[in-house]
């Protein structure tokens, strides 16, 4: 019996030797991440439809603000200035190697997104705030965003208001056929209060009927409550109360039909926060295309692959843009910080590795 369990225990043990698992084949080496760092041999760049009508025209055509200080504003030579006015010559050294080349088309907000569809323009940069339905629904792209805003309430200080919600019964001063407009009903209604709301066809309308004292509080975006405290008669009698009831994303726009100018337009912006991201601007790249070592440096100025290839660009578009118009802390600085009548703080608009983070931040340029 003993030598029978032994001989089953034997032939056991032979057979799982032959039909147990086999060890693990050997795990065949992770492929490599393929960096495209220039349009590989044989590549052939997309065609952008807009681009090669603007290069014919010799110029681009953008869309701003009639006047809104600290975005769109003609100076008393008649030079436009402002944020928007700058993303639009962003766009125009990248694309033409020349930020002078782009003329500007006055656009009242009822027809900003019509003068884009018909082709009247090639890019809208007008403190244009990006939403689903906007999105979605009219052919169009927000390719970037350039400033995060939200809409607030200006009202007199002397009426020592500590919050909007105090304004139940007021009156209050708006652009009609706005985002603001909408906004402003959503959140009276939410909080059941009463208001009666003054129409205006035009910011620069709303803020004389507000002065005038036609109404009690003017909403917009907080960015331009501030631009227009700083052309009343008497900016510090005047108060941006601390209550922000919605989120603004505002950036340029461009027809849904052509992706690759969408591209064109968001690495142009992204090459300007880089370029701040990167301790560059506009009086330091020239010595930095001298001297960069680092990679990512040297792929924005061009000097290493040519990553504008894939978007049919000169391989030096981003130095174009940062020598040209400035890295993202200039355009801002100049336009709505410290430089300016706004003295806004970046606040939001930090970088996402500043002391004080922010939302801005660019993809990787590899």
């Amino acid at each position: 019996m003993i030598r029978r369990l032994a001989a089953i225990a034997v032939l056991a043990a032979y057979l799982g030797g032959c039909g147990g698992p086999k060890p693990p084949e050997k795990a065949p080496p992770p492929t490599p991440e393929t960096k495209v760092t220039s349009a590989q041999p044989g590549y052939k760049a997309a065609v952008s439809p807009t681009l090669e009508t603007i290069r014919k025209r010799g110029y681009m055509i953008c869309g701003v603000h009639p006047g809104l200080p600290g975005f769109a504003l003609r100076d008393p030579q008649g030079r436009w200035r402002g944020f928007d006015v700058d993303i639009c010559r962003v766009v125009a050294a990248a694309a033409l190697g020349d930020a002078a080349k782009v003329r500007f088309r006055v656009i009242d907000a009822q027809d900003r997104f019509g003068a884009l569809q018909s082709g009247e323009i090639d890019m809208l940069s007008r403190n244009t705030s990006e939403t689903f339905a906007r999105d979605a629904g009219l052919g169009l792209i927000f390719p970037v965003i350039t400033y995060y805003d939200g809409q607030g309430f200006l009202a007199p200080k002397a009426l020592g208001l500590a919050s909007a919600a105090e304004l139940g019964g007021a009156r209050i001063c708006v652009q009609g056929a706005t985002a603001s407009a909408g906004n402003l009903e959503d959140y009276f209604r939410v909080r059941g209060l009463e208001f009666r709301p003054v129409l205006a066809k035009s910011e620069e309308e709303a803020r004389t009927t507000y002065q005038n004292e036609g109404c009690d509080a003017f909403t917009a975006d907080i960015s331009a409550l501030a631009a227009s405290r700083s052309v009343l008669n008497n900016p510090s009698a005047h108060v941006i109360l601390p209550d922000v009831i919605s989120k603004e994303p505002l950036g340029p726009v461009v027809r849904q039909s052509d992706p690759i100018w969408a591209d064109i337009v968001r690495w142009s912006v992204y090459a300007a926060i880089l370029g701040e991201e990167l301790g560059l601007s506009s009086g330091t790249v020239e010595q930095a295309r001298d001297t960069a070592t680092d990679p990512e440096t040297r792929r924005l100025l061009g000097l290493e692959g040519d990553l504008g290839a894939l978007l049919g660009l000169k391989a030096d578009w981003g130095y174009q843009v940062i020598r040209q118009v400035g890295a993202y802390h200039e355009i801002f600085r100049r336009n709505l910080g410290g430089d300016s009548a706004l003295r806004l703080d970046r606040g939001l608009n930090a970088l996402w590795n500043a002391p004080a983070p922010g939302l801005m931040y660019a993809p990787p340029m590899r």
